[in-house]
């Protein structure tokens, strides 16, 4: 006579890793079913992935643009702080200087 265990005796368990069902007979150990999970499929739709690539990458071009710009413009910027800068200094030279710390009075 053949043993065959019956569906009640089986424990079935979910498995931590992959959430996979298996059904474990628990006189022997053995792993007598499993079921993979079902995975959801990586793209649903082929034209809204394409879709979504070319918006990101018009996105990625107008950051570059405007990178490019601000990169462009830096120099005047910087060139206006410093003049800001150099003329609150000959109005007000101490202004500028940094403050001396009580423990620097010694």
């Amino acid at each position: 006579m053949l043993y065959m265990p019956t569906p009640a005796r089986l424990l079935e368990v979910s498995c931590p890793c992959c959430d996979a069902s298996l059904k474990i007979d628990p006189a022997t150990g053995a792993v007598i079913t499993h079921k993979e999970k079902e995975k959801p499929p990586a793209i649903e739709d082929l034209g809204v992935a394409a879709a979504k690539l070319k918006q990101e990458a018009a996105e990625r071009d107008e950051k570059f643009r405007k990178s490019m710009e601000d990169q462009k413009n830096r120099k005047d910027v910087l060139s206006k702080k410093f003049d800001e800068l150099f003329k609150q200094a000959k109005e007000d030279p101490d202004s500028l200087q940094p403050r001396r710390k009580e423990i620097d009075w010694d």
